[in-house]
């Protein structure tokens, strides 16, 4: 049997040291993005320029390498996934990869309203939007660049065009948004939607808030909600790092992403692949492959690459360490593909 059929035969072929089967990749198709969330990125940022990020053929080929090794799941993800130009072309092509389950797609909603029946045209499954505030002047400090009536008609549009299980992400900053939290989640509930609470993790380093000054524990979160909603653990996963819990007497499950209070690794099923072709092996350790080399260095070689693929993941960490007194890692979210 040749190395290609054996990958093939083979559909676990992602198993990491620790005995974990990775079968979800977030694929980040662009580092740049039309708003400078505080949290995420520094106000004056460098881009990498266009010749170091993936053309739109090695994230579809990277993609398919991917699929043939397992993966069942992929998130677009940036910085902003829709100013890549021809996004939808991406989601198109990778949809109709034989074995993938779901594309979904993380974005801010600036340019949602426009594009929302084009991705779900052309297979998107899923779509989790950002929101970490919903006042409009609080939207534009946290955002930098941010308009709230622009993010309300592209949820408007959103639904109108199909997308029925819509999952908000907030990250909740102490001194900032956290008398927020009621809200937010009463607008998720009213909406049907699913919203999930985030721990800022320290990654880049910014100069408009101390992180250890402004972390919110995922606990001091729920137990604000718990006055108001009664909550029932949930069975469901959406296959991310997300734990659920249900609000009764409602379609909303609230979620809660815990990097700094309740490490997640143990049930780790993903991978990132950051714009520039870097194959991420943890959100929180520098550990990585520069798979654009070897796509630029043997073109069309899909063998090489899903060998290479393989040969990474015996890498993978067993778990993150974050301190939010320490920015150990100096790459931004917007460069990590969120």
């Amino acid at each position: 049997m040749d190395s290609h059929n054996h990958f093939l035969a083979n559909e676990s072929s992602l198993i990491d040291p620790f005995g974990r089967t990775i079968d979800y990749l977030r694929l980040s198709v662009t580092d740049r993005c039309n708003l400078r969330c505080t949290y995420c990125m520094a106000e004056d940022m460098t881009f990498l320029p266009r010749a170091q990020i993936l053309s739109l053929e090695e994230l579809r080929d990277v993609a398919t390498a991917f699929v043939d090794l397992g993966v069942k799941k992929i998130r677009l993800t940036g910085g902003e996934p829709l100013i890549r130009r021809d996004i939808i072309k991406l989601v198109s092509a990778i949809a109709s990869l034989p074995g993938l389950e779901e594309v979904t797609m993380t974005t801010n909603g600036m340019l949602l309203s426009k594009m929302a029946q084009p991705l779900k045209d052309a297979g998107l499954g899923r779509i989790n939007i950002s929101v970490d505030s919903l006042k409009a002047d609080r939207f534009k400090e946290l955002t930098r660049l941010g308009d709230l009536d622009q993010w309300h008609k592209s949820i408007r549009v959103a639904k109108e065009s199909g997308f029925n299980k819509i999952k908000l992400n907030t990250v909740i900053l102490a001194g900032f948004n956290d008398d927020e939290v009621l809200d937010l989640a009463h607008y998720a509930v009213d909406n049907e939607m699913d919203i999930s609470f985030i721990e800022e993790m320290p990654l880049g380093a910014i100069s408009s808030h101390e992180r250890s000054e402004t972390l919110v524990t995922s606990d001091q979160v729920r137990e604000q909600l718990e006055r108001n909603f009664s909550l029932v653990d949930s069975v469901e996963t959406t296959g991310g790092p997300s734990r659920y819990l249900q609000v009764v007497g409602s379609k909303s499950k609230i979620g809660f992403i815990s990097p700094m209070s309740n490490n997640f690794c143990s049930s780790c099923n993903r991978v990132r692949m950051t714009a520039e072709g870097r194959f991420l092996l943890c959100l929180g350790n520098e550990n990585s492959m520069d798979l654009r080399h070897v796509m630029r260095s043997h073109p069309g070689d899909s063998v090489l690459l899903k060998a290479k693929i393989v040969e990474a993941l015996h890498s993978k960490p067993e778990r993150h360490h974050f301190d939010p007194n320490r920015t150990d890692i100096v790459r931004f979210m917007n460069m990590t593909g969120g």
